[in-house]
């Protein structure tokens, strides 16, 4: 079950899940590989890299996790939250994904996992109502249309969570001017050797 190589990974990265939380996370990533021979939900068909290109590389971003409430956009597969979600069961997580087909995996499994704290909709992001402490995104869009098309979603004092692979400087420069860059945070995600980074965003005056 890689459960060594999960255990070592999380170990890398500085957290101490529950054994329960491990078995889950990898009940997950099982799950995901097993739809994903008829739903397509990802390029990844290895157990090993899903471990560190899905579980670990969600769960990086962890330690800046705040609130009681995140909205995981353009969800694909559950990634990030789902991770998340199982690493932080007091945390209220949704996902949303416009393709029918991946909100109904995202649907069953938290049915299949049994996380009460996860509620996924198949709907278009601009579409849905509600207020969240922290927008999330793994591989939606650019930051300025990632920022534009959820405002309306973020809480008056919450973030944007964009995970990226190298520093997307152009993306920065195109943010609008109500837009601030809080932090630029570097990942080092274990068996993954590309870069990563956690752009934290808040909305301005």
């Amino acid at each position: 079950m890689n459960d060594t190589q999960l255990a070592s990974g999380l170990t890398a990265l500085g957290l101490d899940l529950p054994t329960d939380a491990q078995e889950k996370l990898l009940a997950y990533r099982d799950l995901l590989l097993k739809w994903n021979r008829t739903y397509n939900l990802t390029a990844l068909r290895d157990p090993e890299q899903a471990i560190s290109h899905h579980l670990l590389d969600s769960l990086a971003i962890l330690p800046w996790i705040r609130g009681d409430s995140l909205l995981d956009v353009g969800s694909g597969g559950g990634l990030p939250g789902i991770p998340l979600a199982i690493a932080r069961p007091d945390l209220q997580v949704t996902l949303v994904d416009a393709v029918q087909k991946k909100a109904t995996f995202l649907q069953q499994a938290a049915i299949e996992l049994e996380l009460p704290n996860v509620r996924a909709l198949h709907a278009r992001v601009e579409e849905i109502s509600g207020q969240f402490s922290q927008i999330t995104s793994r591989a939606f869009a650019e930051l300025a249309d990632f920022t534009r098309l959820t405002r309306h979603l973020l809480a008056a004092d919450g973030h944007w969570l964009a995970m990226k692979g190298v520093r997307p400087e152009n993306e920065i420069a195109a943010l609008p001017a109500d837009v601030q860059v809080e932090a630029i945070e570097p990942l080092t995600v274990p068996g993954l050797a590309a870069e990563r980074h956690l752009i934290i965003l808040k909305a301005g005056a």
